[in-house]
């Protein structure tokens, strides 16, 4: 007999089924005979709690909604106002609107999200019902995007998503043409044969120059467009006051951005400290865009960016959380034009230690705005037109710099080498070029000075007693903790084990490994080992920069959190109106929700950009060879970063040799079953492009080389010299391992 399905399973799967009938919950798990009666108790349960409607009431036909129901949840609109549509409408006409009203201790929603929530008909201004939640059912794309292929009835749509397995049957095409992005509504999930989708929305070509990152931005739900009331508000933004302001403009500030940088949110300068008793220490400054005074409480402006949660950055074009005249212009530190700040002023010792702050809401004016390469070189003796007059303002910055570097080193949070690639594009929007960014003494420069300036906002903060977003980190769980350790272990190396875990501990394996053929695995491993960061109204402290309360000041520009720091700043110290509002601590939590959900939305949507922009770079180039290392293990293949452009791609284990291959999840490893060939994380390869697919991003890839010799091929043995590894006991696999690593040469 058929095992019954869970109550929660039928939960999840009438989710995904909306208005099914019972007979068709008992087809779709092959129920069938006496276990029915079962099935039935358990239906009665699911239309007692509103899950499953009642039998007398049907929702496929009438124009009336039942009590409970379905919703998916639509974009918020203008006011802030989250409407929902009932997934599944037969009734005449359109589908009646729903205003979903959200009570205290509900879980975050956005656009796609799906819940079972109570209605009830109150035929209001703009809608027909109210709803409140019962229960999240959990989030659905709103929209599928995908290629439209063109067939004799209708067409299919195949997801643009890399690993993707099914694909959507099409009959409403759209006037869609052959090849076509589009975006498509699923109509039905078929649970044996292929699910059903209407086409929406047509994007145009997708190989298109720029379509790249308009592909993301869909596929992710990043909002790109303003709506008129917010861009109505950004236009009416003029002057700010000075009236009470502390005037700064005689200070010597300056930016130092990338070359490319789209707006400049802070500014920096050092001055050798004067006092006696502080001898080689310096006074810093750090200058801060002030967004609090154009962006207010509960103003269209701040709605926008709170959903947006911050900037999302492309290689081909930004995606800001505010309008560009306040993101690139009015709160933008240009060189030589008058600014409102928040300002914050440091006294340091010669050891880098911090002895005091102030802050201050002040006017400043930018002296120059210099690049990364411009400071460096200046610091090198290189001077040019810009840095030439600043010679010894930079000289002290520079100072500042190798004293904040005293403690650093002292402190040691984690320190991590992971180069970051750079794409370069065209005018016309295709990559000409693929490198990685060269890492210079004044980007650290920066990062010191802003992680100072962060410690101080948060520390004022939480000794004014005052509601702020802390930036939170915390430590490796011991499962990977002890992941780590075994890796480390065979690689020759060592990780303090029986004790209070600090991040000197993971420097201290990194410095072992540094120079070595493991150099780059261990720095890759470390990096998989951390948690994610997120924003939270508590503080748990930042593990990896070895900090006890950190907060994010540095960039409202492009972060809401650096908003709400601001505005706690503001009503700290009584400078005015417009600081935290009684919405705004009260939603404290919900908004870290909502903007830690926007971060990790951003980074995946870049993230994809980079994977496509990198395949179709290398589209043309299927069937040469590229060395690499091994980034990543799994049941289906292995993962391999290329050397020369940092691209990710997979040789399907399917591919590999003539054998099979068993998966050695906690050694992160793969092993032939007649020869003992391993294939490991961070293993130096020699690899083949066998197929990039610009429009998914995936690069398909064939194993040549692990560490010098081939897998093994139909007669057993290896096309390169050396002997055939032969499987080894399961005693004596440990060391083995390490062995075998040890004796590797560097690729």
């Amino acid at each position: 007999m058929k095992q019954l399905p869970s109550i929660n399973d039928i939960r999840l799967w009438l989710a995904d089924n909306p208005g099914a009938t019972r007979r068709d919950i008992a087809k779709a798990f092959g129920i069938k005979g006496g276990a029915k009666i079962d099935l039935k108790v358990m239906l009665r349960e699911l239309e007692a709690e509103g899950t499953l409607a009642p039998r007398h009431r049907s929702v496929r036909g009438g124009n009336a909604l039942p009590p409970v129901t379905v919703l998916e949840i639509n974009a918020p609109d203008a006011e802030g106002d989250l409407f929902a549509r009932p997934v599944e409408w037969r009734g005449e006409g359109a589908a009646p609107v729903i205003l979903f009203l959200t009570q205290p201790g509900d879980p975050a929603l956005g656009q796609g999200d799906r819940v079972l929530a109570k209605l009830e008909a109150i035929r209001g201004p703009d809608y027909d019902y109210q709803a409140k939640l019962i229960r999240k059912l959990g989030a659905n794309p709103t929209r599928i995007l995908g290629i439209f292929r063109k067939e004799a009835q209708g067409g299919r749509i195949v997801p643009i998503d890399k690993g993707a397995d099914r694909f959507w049957s099409v009959t409403e095409t759209g006037g869609a043409e052959d090849g076509e992005l589009v975006h498509a509504e699923p109509v039905t999930k078929g649970r044996f044969g292929p699910s059903r989708a209407k086409v929406v929305e047509r994007l145009g070509d997708p190989t298109a120059p720029k379509a790249v990152s308009l592909i993301a931005i869909h596929q992710h739900g990043i909002r790109d467009a303003f709506p008129d009331a917010v861009v109505a508000e950004a236009d009416k933004a003029g002057p700010v006051p000075e009236k009470g302001r502390r005037d700064l403009r005689a200070l010597p500030l300056m930016t130092i951005d990338p070359w490319d940088a789209r707006d400049h949110d802070d500014a920096i300068l050092a001055e050798a400290d004067s006092d006696p008793k502080n001898e080689g220490g310096y006074i810093l400054w750090v200058a801060i865009a002030d967004v609090a005074a154009y962006v207010r409480p509960n103003s269209e402006l701040d709605r926008e960016a709170r959903r947006r949660g911050n900037s999302t950055y492309f290689p081909d074009r930004v995606v800001p959380m505010l309008p560009d005249i306040l993101s690139g212009d009015l709160c933008s530190l240009h060189e030589g034009v008058d600014r409102p700040c928040i300002a914050l002023r440091m006294v340091i010792d010669a050891q880098g230690n911090k002895r005091s702050h102030a802050f201050f809401r002040a006017m400043m004016c930018s002296v120059a705005s210099l690049t990364y390469e411009q400071a460096q070189a200046a610091d090198e003796g290189t001077l040019d037109e810009a840095t030439a007059p600043l010679a010894g303002v930079l000289s002290d910055l520079f100072g500042a710099y190798r004293a904040l570097t005293r403690a650093r080193q002292r402190r040691q949070p984690l320190d991590l080498d992971l180069p970051e690639r750079q794409i370069v594009l065209s005018e016309e929007g295709r990559v000409t070029s693929v490198a990685f960014k060269e890492r210079f003494d004044a980007h650290r420069l920066v990062e010191e000075f802003m992680v100072l300036a962060n410690v101080a906002a948060a520390e004022t903060l939480r000794e004014k007693g005052s509601a702020l977003l802390y930036r939170v980190h915390e430590e490796p769980s011991p499962e990977k903790m002890e992941a780590l350790r075994e890796l480390a272990r065979e690689s020759g190396f060592a990780l303090a084990k029986g004790q209070v875990l600090m991040t000197r501990h993971f420097n201290q394996l990194l410095a072992q490994a540094e120079g070595t053929e493991f150099d780059e695995l261990m720095n890759m491993a470390t990096l998989r080992s951390m948690t994610q960061a997120y924003y939270a109204p508590q503080n748990f402290g930042h593990f990896g920069l070895a900090l006890r309360e950190y907060a994010h000041f540095t960039s409202p520009i492009r972060r809401y959190a650096d908003l709400i720091v601001h505005r706690g700043l503001i009503s700290a110290h009584k400078w005015g109106d417009d600081g935290l509002s009684p919405w705004d601590i009260e939603n404290l939590e919900e908004t870290a929700k909502q903007i830690s959900e926007a971060e990790r939305r951003s980074m995946a949507a870049e993230r994809d950009t980079a994977d496509r922009y990198l395949a179709a770079y290398l589209a043309d180039r299927v069937g040469a060879e590229f060395t690499g290392r091994i980034s990543g293990v799994a049941r289906f293949g292995v993962f391999v970063k290329l050397d020369e452009t940092g691209a990710d791609g997979l040789v399907p284990i399917r591919s590999i040799g003539d054998e099979y291959f068993r998966h050695d999840a906690e050694a992160q490893a793969l092993e032939g079953e007649k020869t003992g060939f391993r294939i490991g994380l961070g293993q130096r390869v020699k690899v083949k492009l066998a197929e990039a697919e610009p429009v998914t991003g995936g690069l398909a890839l064939e194993l040549l080389e692990v560490e010098g010799e081939a897998p093994a091929r139909s007669s057993g043995r290896r096309g390169r010299k050396g002997p055939v590894r032969r499987a080894v006991s399961k005693g004596a696999k440990g060391k083995a391992k390490a062995k075998k690593k040890v004796k590797r040469n560097r690729g």
